[in-house]
Order: C-alpha cells, then sequence, then structure tokens
C-alpha cells in the first residue's frame, strides 16, 4: 500500500514513525505547506528508503490534485486542522484516491437557535458525497483518530458484545497531563480545540435526533483511571456524536471533554478578545486571522513531548442492559502515559494516541478484514480486530465497571406501552 500523509506535524509526523515499523506500507510521502517540516518527519526514520517529503498547500484543491497526480497514492491520511479537510477530501474525490481522516468536515451552526438547533453538521459535507465515492469504487474512512475513531471502535464493541440495550453512550477525555515551562501551552493544535469547544455542542437522542446546547454545558466530575482522577468535564462539539448513532442503538450519545475551570476560563476569554475569529482582520497592512496568530504563538504540541508529564486517557461509558438483561455500566478505555510514547517512539502521548489508530485502520485494510465502500465511520467495521491490534502497537484497553444501580430494568415509556 502506497500512502500519502498530508500535514506533518505532531500527528502527520507521529503517523510517519509508527507507520515505519510496519511493512503493509511500501511507499509513504510526507506532505506539508513546509517542505521542510516535512523533510524533518523524515529525517526522524533512520534512513528508511519508503518514505519521502513533498511540498503541498492543503487549502487548494487544485495543488492537492496536482501532488495526488504526480504521486498516485493509494490512500491519502489526512493529518491537518480540520478547516482543509473539504479541500483534500474533494481532491481525492476527483483522482479517484483513497482517504483516512481524523477530524471530519466543519459544522456551520444554526443561523437563528445555535444553542438548541442542530444547522450543518460535523462531517454533513463528506457523507453527502457518499453516493458518488461508492459510484467511483473509492472509499473515505472518516473520523478515524482516537476521539473520533478509537472512541467509537468502543461503542461499537459494547454494542456489539456487551449490551443488550444501550441507554447511553458517553465519550469521556481526560488527562493529567502538564507542561513544564509553560503557564499556557496546549498538548493539541489549539486551531481545533478552539473550534470543537467553543462551537455548539451537539447532543443525539433518541426520538428527538441531534440538537445543540450552550459550550461547556451539563459539568460533571469524572473520575479518570490509571492515576488520572477526577477531572471536570463538559459537553463540547465532537464527531462521535453524529457518527455513533448511525450504527449504534443508543438512547443517548454525548462528548464530554476533561477541560477543567482554568483552561475552560482561557477558552471564555479567547472568545471575548475574539480571538478565536478565522476572518482575517488588517493588522498594519497585513491581513491575518487571530485565530491562525494566536496558533503560531504557542508552541508547536509536537515539540513539548520531553516537558510533558502525566497521562491521557480516551474512552466511552457506555449503560443499559447487558446481554443477559441486567444492569450494567462500563467504561472502555485507553490510557498513554508520555514517558512511555517519548521512551518508546519519539512522541507525545496525545499526538502518538491519535496517530496510531489510522495506521492500524489501514492495516487491516491491506489484510482485508475490515472493507470499506463509499464514506465510513469506525463503527461500520467488526471492531475485535481493531482491539486486538492495539497491543501489537504496545497499547492495550481495558474495562472498568461502573455504577449501574439507576439504571432500570424497563423504562417508563416501555411500561406503559406494554399495558
Amino acid at each position: 500500500m502506497k500512502a500519502l500523509i498530508i500535514g506533518a506535524g505532531g500527528v502527520g509526523s507521529a503517523i510517519a514513525n509508527i507507520a515505519s515499523r510496519r511493512s503493509f506500507l511500501t511507499q509513504v510521502i510526507i506532505a506539508d505547506h513546509d517542505k521542510q517540516r516535512a523533510e524533518h518527519a523524515v529525517a526522524r526514520l533512520n534512513g528508511d528508503p519508503r518514505f519521502s517529503a513533498a511540498q503541498v498547500d492543503a487549502s487548494q484543491v487544485q495543488a492537492v490534485e496536482e501532488l495526488l497526480r504526480t504521486h498516485r497514492p493509494d490512500v491519502v491520511i489526512n493529518a491537518v486542522d480540520p478547516r482543509f479537510v473539504m479541500p483534500i477530501f474533494l481532491a481525492c474525490e476527483y483522482e479517484e484516491v483513497n482517504y483516512v481522516d481524523m477530524a471530519m468536515s466543519l459544522s456551520k451552526p444554526h443561523p437563528l437557535r445555535p444553542y438548541t438547533e442542530a444547522g450543518i453538521k460535523l462531517g454533513d459535507e463528506q457523507f453527502a458525497r457518499d453516493w458518488n465515492w461508492g459510484e467511483l469504487g473509492i472509499w473515505a474512512l472518516v473520523g478515524m483518530g482516537v476521539e473520533p475513531g478509537l472512541s467509537d471502535v468502543f461503542a461499537k464493541h459494547a454494542s456489539d458484545h456487551i449490551f443488550s440495550r444501550i441507554d447511553e453512550v458517553k465519550v469521556l477525555d481526560g488527562s493529567n497531563i502538564v507542561v513544564e515551562g509553560y503557564e499556557f501551552a496546549p498538548s493539541f493544535s489549539i486551531w481545533t480545540t478552539i473550534e470543537e469547544c467553543l462551537n455548539p455542542p451537539l447532543v443525539w437522542e433518541d426520538g428527538v435526533g441531534w440538537f445543540t446546547t450552550e459550550p461547556f454545558s451539563e459539568p460533571e466530575t469524572f473520575d479518570f483511571p490509571e492515576g488520572i482522577g477526577p477531572v471536570e468535564c463538559v459537553n463540547v462539539e465532537h464527531e462521535e456524536v453524529v457518527l455513533i448513532p448511525r450504527k449504534v442503538d443508543a438512547r443517548k450519545v454525548t462528548f464530554k471533554y476533561g477541560l477543567g475551570e482554568e483552561f475552560i476560563d482561557i477558552l471564555k476569554t479567547i472568545h471575548k478578545l475574539g480571538l478565536d475569529r478565522t476572518d482575517r482582520v488588517e493588522v498594519k497592512g497585513v491581513a491575518v486571522s487571530p485565530r491562525d496568530l494566536l496558533t503560531a504563538s504557542l508552541p508547536d504540541p509536537a515539540s513539548l513531548g520531553s516537558r510533558m508529564k502525566g497521562k491521557t486517557c480516551a474512552g466511552a461509558l457506555v449503560r443499559g442492559l447487558d446481554k443477559e438483561g441486567k444492569p450494567r455500566a462500563v467504561y472502555i478505555y485507553n490510557v498513554v502515559d508520555n514517558d512511555w510514547s517519548m521512551s518508546e517512539y519519539g512522541d507525545q502521548a496525545v499526538v502518538w494516541q491519535t496517530a496510531i489508530n489510522p495506521v492500524i485502520a489501514l492495516e487491516l485494510i491491506s489484510e482485508g478484514v475490515w472493507k470499506p465502500e463509499g464514506v465510513m465511520g469506525p463503527e461500520w467495521f467488526e471492531s475485535q480486530p481493531f482491539l486486538d491490534k492495539l497491543a501489537e502497537f504496545g497499547t492495550q484497553w481495558h474495562m472498568r465497571e461502573e455504577d449501574a444501580s439507576d439504571i432500570p430494568l424497563v423504562w417508563p415509556a416501555e411500561s406503559a406501552a406494554k399495558e
């Protein structure tokens, strides 16, 4: 399999690093708007002849098309900010090249009721073109990072192998990571973090469908495993809420991010000052996006690994009735320790935990275990082969039992219907 990775930042570089240890990839081109950064990602790989660097402007469909015509990859791995999803996605469609991403096309809030009704949802633009991809005989595996991605695999596994009735899938992300020497240094792209945290959070409920709430709504403290401990989590816009209900029968689906009070306050301040804006403003004759300026002002997350301490956790809390009809609640999760990922791979925990998943998915596809058609998410496939491969890459998935004492055997509406 010949792959083209677009984006040589933290995640793109980590994907290349992980992929260099797998034999199913015969050739990999790493492309970035800054060719030197792509060359640096290649240089990390100890002279592996399968890897080379290229330059591309991912914001321009025609530029991506030209790159595809030059290299003719079997698959493109999109490892850049979600604002570039559609140019890359469309270029792949036009050139009939398979596609993988970890974040889906951007949402647009409802023009009149942004905090109650969904407008254009994450991924809507991609799913609208599913028919085209199917007719062309190509595929797009969307949302295949850690969240979305691995968390969706957990939800599918719970549905297929653990539960007979799912009352709620609540995806919960939290960490105790600190970055030494910085008062504020996000361990993931601040551009993406602002996008998902300040947009109206999306919720799915059976019988209602998708709707939105206020940013940072419904705070709750969740005790994360493996020593991370209690972290305050809030509703955040995320792709799992779009993807999971399409293939998993659940009464409710939410995503909650363990941001913590200080980070939430910083994000609110960014919004108040207008630094989250993506439209350009003129500064001394130069047009610049405030969010791009903020992103450029902060340290590159990929460079923070040696200063980071702690663990990051991604998982899905699933509640309902087990296969025997008994109340059950489990938290299915994966934890990565930054000390481990740095010593084993040289990549910080947050980007490594994201990067491993598209590599596993592509290996399953190359083996013929997963067989994508058209536009699909992780829930479209059998979960167990994916979970089995985690150990091959040096990480594990776990399941912790949670309190199920308040889960009813029969919901009131069901009881009334039977009467």
